[in-house]
């Protein structure tokens, strides 16, 4: 039987990882390269937990599609090519999944993940009491500004009995802060929901501490995992040698760095920005989520502030604020909902995250024995977080998994 297992990673991800083996009676410890948790890519996200949503961004038309957004000074997706082997190899097989069929396939996988982890969060709410994290189910809209794109939408609802096609007048029936905003119509979607990721990050890590069955590792990054025989024995921080039993890669982008002779990771971040807006009596912010699906912007109201989220950048692995992107978000947020929130003293902020071509995670057992692997998520890492934790505990545990976990192997596993 299992007696502790090593998690790499202490955001969103590897924390709902933690809490899930924890629940499950199983001993962990979290090590984290940072002096603190939950406060990069999980830190200050789009805060939609959007589980009928998953589509990846591989797709037939987005290679020309994302040429035309490069020719525009306002363009959601900004690439940058670089002298750099791995950005090359992760672009030639995102292309290759640029297809019809392929993207039906893998938007199956991740709705079947979400779903999944939508009905794992609910258990931890209800069961545990796992709250004070600005949860709500508020529902969702995708709106539309281009009627083709609208039709188009309206022909492929991914879940047609939960979802409701809107015309623009009944949008702003059910949402009064549309008044004004240039929408021709949405799909609502009334059982989405909305959270504060890092408020829930601090949830599990205040869960995790009580329990007295996790040890927390901070400031200490991982610089070598120590193998023998197709098995992990340990891992290396700087000087000091750790003994594992069971080793959980949730490192995020920088997993690659982790990689074994036998362990390829095909990842590459996606650096995404947001605002985060207080909202004042003064100001009128939506209260349902928001995805403005023509500018790629998606809003989430978090308690007493508005998030505004957007962008994918392929720029590399520096994840520093590009005040022009930033700048053309609050423009754009302006333009749409100008009372929303004190754009004026909005937080910035930028995230890497880390997706694989095909926007499916990489979920379960590698090539070594004892060697798991949760990562890969890219912009869905809340939505998707409580489902992969469950499951890797399940996985760990040598039980029968709640889901099937086609399509989310390791290739060499």
């Amino acid at each position: 039987m299992v007696q502790r297992v090593c998690i790499i990673g202490g955001g969103v991800i590897g924390l709902a990882t933690a809490y899930a083996l924890v629940r499950d009676g199983i001993e962990v410890t979290v090590v984290e390269a940072r002096n603190s948790l939950g406060s990069e890519t999980s830190f200050a996200n789009g805060g939609q937990l959007s589980y009928r949503y998953v589509a990846p961004l591989a797709d037939a038309g987005v290679p020309l599609q994302a040429i035309g957004w490069m020719l525009r000074g306002d363009s959601p997706l900004k690439l940058r090519p670089r002298l750099d082997p791995v950005q090359w190899r992760w672009m030639a097989s995102f292309l290759a999944a640029c297809r019809r069929s392929v993207n039906r396939e893998n938007a199956a996988h991740l709705l079947r993940l979400a779903l999944f982890s939508q009905s794992t969060l609910k258990a931890w709410r209800e069961v545990d009491g796992l709250n004070d994290f600005q949860w709500r189910r508020n529902g969702k809209l995708v709106t539309f500004r281009n009627p083709a794109s609208f039709g188009k939408a309206r022909q492929g609802l991914a879940d047609p009995q939960q979802q409701q096609v809107l015309s623009a007048a009944e949008c702003m029936r059910l949402e009064p802060a549309l008044a004004g905003a240039p929408f021709v119509g949405a799909i609502y979607t009334p059982d989405e929901e909305v959270g504060d990721c890092h408020g829930f990050c601090q949830q599990l890590v205040a869960r995790l501490k009580a329990s007295g069955r996790c040890e927390f590792r901070l400031g200490h990054a991982v610089t070598a995992i120590q193998h023998s025989n197709g098995t992990v024995t340990g891992i290396e921080l700087g000087a000091e040698a750790l003994p594992v039993e069971q080793l959980v890669i949730a490192a995020g982008h920088r997993s690659p760095l982790l990689a074994l002779p036998r362990l390829r990771l095909p990842l590459y971040p996606l650096k995404g920005y947001s605002l985060t807006l207080p909202i004042g009596v003064e100001h009128r912010a939506p209260e349902l989520s928001i995805t403005d699906y023509d500018r790629k912007i998606v809003y989430a109201r978090i308690g007493e502030q508005l998030r505004v989220a957007a962008m994918v950048d392929i720029v590399g692995f520096d994840p520093a604020v590009d005040p022009e992107r930033l700048n053309l978000i609050k423009r754009q947020a302006r333009d749409t909902f100008p009372n929303a929130g004190d754009y004026d003293a909005a937080v910035e902020w930028a995230g890497m995250r880390p997706a694989t071509p095909s926007g499916v995670p990489l979920l379960g057992a590698t090539a070594y024995r004892n060697l798991w692997l949760n990562l890969g998520h890219g912009a869905l890492g809340f939505t998707l977080a409580c489902g992969s934790g469950q499951l890797l505990s399940e996985l760990i545990s040598q039980r029968q998994t709640s889901i099937d976990l086609l399509g989310f192997s390791h290739p060499d596993a």
